[in-house]
C-alpha cells in the first residue's frame, strides 16, 4: 500500500544523492564524502513542502559552507518527471522542495484505487500480535475504566491490523480466586436477606454492594425458592457462583458487542488451574533456582530478575497468587499459542506491576527469548456532568456503568471520547458528548461526512456524478484550502504507522478532526455548485475522496459514519 509522504521523502533524498554525484563528478563538490541527511515536513510549509538538511550535515566533511553546498546541489537537481516542480534554498542551507500537481493527483488516485484499504501500511510484516484488554472481573457490570480500556484496546488492534500485523483480541476472564469467592458470599448474603430479612444476615466485609448482586439473588430465589436456605454455606456459594459467573459473562459479551467490540477469544483463568499449567510454570522457575520458601509460602526471586521486590507465588494455604497465574497465562500466550508480541492494556494503578511483571517474563526459564511483552498504561477517567463529578465506584453500587453510559450518550460518543491519548487523564464531559455543534468533536467529524454525502446526492440528482480521477483536471485544485486538504488526506498512512509504533490510537482521532476541519474550510472557501464543469468535477471528486477517508478513520475508531444528520 502506498505512503506518498514517505515516498516523496525518499525521492527527495534520492534526487539529492544523484545531484551530489553529479556535482562531485564535475569537481564542484569533493568526492568520497559520506553524503547523508534527512528530509522532513517543515512546520511552516509556506517556503516549501519538504525541507532537506543534507547541505548542513555535509558542511564539515566537505569543508564548505552549507549555503555553498546547497547551491551546488540545487544546480544539479533534475526534477523532470518527478513529484517536485521547484527547489529553493532557505536559511543557512535548507533545501526546500515544492510538490507538483502530479503528486496531488497521485494522492487522489491512490485513495480511489485502494478504496477501504487506503491507509494500510506493512510495517508489521504479518507478526502475530495479541492485544488483551478489558479483562474485567465478572463479578459485576463493567465500569468506566473498562469502557476506556475497551476502546483503546480495540482501536489499537484496528490500527495494528492496518499496519500489517496479524492481530488477535482477547478477554481474560478472572473466574477463579478470592474475588470469585467473595462474589459467591455476596450473592449468598443477599439471597438469605431476601428470605430472612436484611437484619438477620450480616453482609461480608469488602462484599459487592451493587444492585446487580441483589438482582442475581432475586433470580436465584425466583428459580429455586428457599431451596438453599439450609444448605451448607460452601455448597450454596459454589452453586451461586456457577449461576452468577456465566450470567455476568454473557451480560459482558452483550454489552461489549453493543459497544462494537468483538473478541477472538474469552480465555478462562480456571482453564490454567484445571490443566496444571500454573503448577508447571512455577515448577520451571523453581527448577531454575528462582524461588524460595518463607513462612510456608513460595516466593519468586524477582529482585534477581531486575524488579524492586520479590513476589509470592503460592500462599501458605497452597493457593497460587494472581501473580503466579499471570506468569502462566502469559507463558501460554507465547509458548502454547505462538504469539510474537503481546500487548496488555492496563489501568494507571498497574504501572508498577507492569514494570515488575515485565522483568519477571524475561526469566530464561520461561523460554520467551525474542518475544515481546508490552503494556499500554491508560490514565484515569473523570466523568463530569455540568459542575457535578459523576461517581464511578463499583463496590458502592452507585456507579455509572458502561451500559448506562451507552444509554445516555450513545456508542459513537463513548468510543470517540474514550479514544483520547492514553497517557493523559481524561475528563469526560457528558454534556459535551451529546451536543450537536462544532464543539463536540465526534459530531463535528460525523457532520463533515454527512455534509459530503448530502452534497454528492444533490449533485447526482442535478446530473453531476462523482467522476473517476482519470477524468479530473487535478491542476485546478490549486487554492490554499484545496492543497491543504489533499495534504491531510495523504497523511493517513503515516498516521497509522506512527499510531502502531507508539501504541497511540488517539492519533486517528486527532487526524480525522483535522481532516474534517480542513474539509469545512475548503467547503466554505471553494464553491462547487454552479461552477464550470471542470472545476465542479475536480472539487466534487476531492470532496468524495475526503468522505472516503473520514469513513475509514471512523471505522478504525469504531464510530458510525452517518449519511444524514
Amino acid at each position: 500500500m502506498a505512503n506518498l509522504i514517505e515516498q516523496a521523502k525518499t525521492k527527495a533524498d534520492e534526487l539529492l544523492r544523484s545531484a551530489y554525484q553529479s556535482a562531485a563528478a564535475k569537481g564542484i563538490l569533493p568526492e568520497g564524502v559520506d553524503f547523508k541527511g534527512s528530509v522532513d515536513i517543515p512546520k511552516d510549509t509556506r517556503n516549501g513542502d519538504y525541507a532537506a538538511n543534507h547541505a548542513m550535515v555535509s558542511a564539515k566533511p566537505m569543508k564548505k559552507s552549507p549555503r555553498q553546498i546547497a547551491e551546488a546541489l540545487a544546480a544539479e537537481l533534475d526534477l523532470t518527471d518527478t513529484w517536485f516542480d521547484k527547489v529553493e534554498i532557505a536559511g543557512p542551507g535548507f533545501i526546500n522542495f515544492r510538490l507538483s500537481p502530479r503528486w496531488y493527483g497521485d494522492v487522489l488516485r491512490t485513495v480511489e484505487a485502494e478504496g477501504k484499504d487506503y491507509g494500510r501500511v506493512d510495517v508489521g510484516h504479518g507478526e502475530r500480535v495479541m492485544v488483551e484488554f478489558v479483562s474485567a472481573n465478572p463479578t459485576g457490570p463493567m465500569t468506566i475504566g473498562n469502557a476506556r480500556g475497551g476502546v483503546l484496546g480495540d482501536t489499537l488492534a484496528s490500527v495494528l491490523d492496518r499496519a500489517g500485523y496479524d492481530v488477535w483480541r482477547e478477554f481474560y476472564v478472572n473466574d477463579a480466586g478470592n474475588q470469585v469467592d467473595l462474589f459467591g458470599k455476596s450473592i449468598e448474603a443477599r439471597y438469605l436477606q431476601l428470605i430472612l430479612g436484611e437484619d438477620a444476615v450480616e453482609f461480608p466485609d469488602n462484599g459487592y454492594h451493587g444492585d446487580d448482586i441483589k438482582a442475581l439473588a432475586k433470580l436465584i430465589y425466583e428459580r429455586d425458592g428457599d431451596k438453599w436456605v439450609n444448605a451448607d454455606s460452601a455448597e450454596r456459594c459454589k452453586a451461586f457462583v456457577e449461576f452468577g459467573l456465566p450470567y455476568n459473562i454473557e451480560r459482558m459479551k452483550r454489552d461489549l458487542e453493543r459497544y462494537r467490540i468483538h473478541f477472538d477469544n474469552w480465555f478462562l483463568e480456571s482453564s490454567l488451574h484445571e490443566s496444571g499449567y500454573v503448577a508447571e510454570t512455577i515448577d520451571l522457575l523453581t527448577q531454575a533456582g528462582l524461588t524460595y520458601e518463607k513462612d510456608g509460602a513460595l516466593w519468586l526471586k524477582n529482585t534477581e530478575l531486575g524488579a524492586d521486590k520479590d513476589e509470592v507465588m503460592r500462599r501458605s494455604n497452597g493457593f497460587y497468587t494472581y501473580y503466579a497465574v499471570d506468569i502462566a497465562y502469559h507463558r501460554n500466550k507465547f509458548v502454547e499459542r505462538h504469539f510474537d508480541r503481546v500487548i496488555d492494556v492496563w489501568g494507571a494503578d498497574h504501572h508498577g506491576h507492569a514494570i515488575r511483571f515485565g522483568n519477571t517474563m524475561k526469566a530464561p526459564a520461561l523460554g520467551l527469548e525474542g518475544r515481546n511483552l508490552d503494556f499500554l498504561i491508560m490514565q484515569m477517567v473523570r466523568l463530569v456532568r455540568g459542575d457535578e463529578v459523576v461517581k464511578v465506584s463499583k463496590r458502592t453500587g452507585k456507579a455509572l456503568t458502561l451500559a448506562d453510559l451507552m444509554d445516555e450518550i450513545g456508542v459513537d460518543a463513548c468510543r470517540f471520547f474514550f479514544n483520547a491519548k492514553p497517557d493523559t487523564h481524561l475528563e469526560f464531559d457528558l454534556d459535551l458528548a451529546v451536543r450537536e455543534d462544532s464543539e463536540n468533536p465526534v459530531y463535528y467529524v460525523q457532520y463533515a461526512h454527512a455534509r459530503i454525502c448530502t452534497l454528492v446526492q444533490a449533485l447526482a440528482e442535478a446530473g453531476h456524478a462523482v467522476p473517476p480521477v482519470a477524468e479530473v483536471n487535478v491542476e485546478l485544485l490549486s487554492t490554499e484550502q484545496e492543497v491543504e486538504l489533499i495534504k491531510q488526506i495523504s497523511a493517513l498512512p503515516e498516521e497509522i504507522r506512527s499510531a502502531a509504533r507508539d501504541y497511540d490510537p488517539s492519533r486517528i482521532n486527532r487526524y480525522v478532526i483535522e481532516l474534517a476541519a480542513r474539509f469545512h474550510r475548503f467547503y466554505n472557501a471553494c464553491r462547487i455548485k454552479g461552477e464550470a464543469d471542470d472545476v465542479l468535477n475536480a472539487r466534487l471528486k476531492l470532496a468524495d475522496i475526503t468522505r472516503q477517508v473520514i469513513a475509514i478513520c471512523l471505522d478504525i475508531i469504531g464510530v458510525s459514519a452517518p449519511e444524514k444528520m
